[in-house]
């Protein structure tokens, strides 16, 4: 197996709470699928991708997702494995079923040092973040974070966000940024309604200070879009905003995955007590 450059780091293994054994209504949709039985299912692992076949067995959780769930369409260079000139850079954090050792959720992280390699981040592709220039030498880009339809529940979220947390703290580094999607498709229809209401709704309530506003490169067109429906943002998008999170301006349309992408920052400093206390023991 090819060892990766990257640093990784070994991480605890998780359980699952017993109240998270059944499957929940769908991480990125509104399906209701049956739920399945107790022992299907075990304990949860965290840890750092360390081989380069790690990093293949998140790919094809994301192709699963973004492809074949949500219809993007992905540019790739292996078949059924979404993979782009970032994903040698990153660090690729993986969630585990202990009982079958499949991956069941992911996230990528590109740290300062590797975003100086490759000459950007994603988020500098889809927005101008020039007023961030100030924060880049401690901010994490977070991206292609996605979970298994049989696993969208609570624990491997957190499981997930624990993880960031312990490498933020470990590593010095004060700022996690990153593009947060919203699906075109509403009632089988595509359409940027939904994601120009939700900008309407999160730029009154959960809008950063002016100084870290950021522009997109190709903007969802807004002003010609219904923004008055009473629609949530998605579960991810509540949980960041849960944790402190700021939007930084106005979404960008990203026509292969077909979203609206919102860009977004958290920051250690802003977590919530509660939060603090659970991810940091502070």
């Amino acid at each position: 197996m090819k060892e990766l450059p990257n640093p990784t780091f070994a991480l605890s293994p998780l359980s699952l709470p017993k109240g998270l054994r059944r499957r929940p209504l769908s991480f990125f949709g509104n399906s209701n699928p049956a739920p399945m039985a107790p022992d299907e299912r075990g304990s949860l692992s965290v840890s750092w991708a360390k081989h380069a076949d790690e990093v293949r067995q998140a790919q094809r959780l994301r192709f699963r997702v973004f492809a074949d769930e949500m219809g993007a369409r992905l540019n790739t260079s292996v078949a059924g494995h979404d993979i782009d000139l970032f994903d040698s850079y990153c660090e690729h954090l993986l969630v585990r079923d202990q009982l079958t050792q499949e991956v069941v959720g992911t996230y990528r992280l590109l740290t300062p040092a590797q975003a100086r390699r490759v000459g950007s981040t994603y988020s500098d592709l889809e927005f101008d973040l020039t007023r961030l220039r100030g924060l880049r030498e401690s901010m994490v880009e977070l991206g292609r974070s996605c979970v298994h339809p049989d696993y969208r529940h609570g624990g491997v979220i957190m499981a997930l966000w624990g993880a960031l947390a312990e490498f933020m703290v470990r590593n010095q580094l004060d700022t996690m940024i990153g593009c947060a999607s919203i699906p075109m498709l509403h009632n089988g229809i595509v359409s940027g309604d939904v994601a120009a209401s939700i900008w309407q709704q999160l730029k009154t309530t959960h809008l950063a200070p002016i100084e870290h506003h950021v522009r997109p490169r190709l903007p969802l067109p807004v002003e010609r879009l219904d923004c008055a429906l009473e629609v949530e943002p998605p579960a991810l998008i509540k949980g960041y905003l849960r944790l402190g999170a700021k939007v930084l301006g106005a979404p960008a349309w990203d026509p292969d995955f077909n979203t609206a992408d919102l860009p977004m920052m958290m920051r250690i400093n802003d977590l919530p007590s509660r939060y603090r206390k659970h991810f940091l023991g502070a």
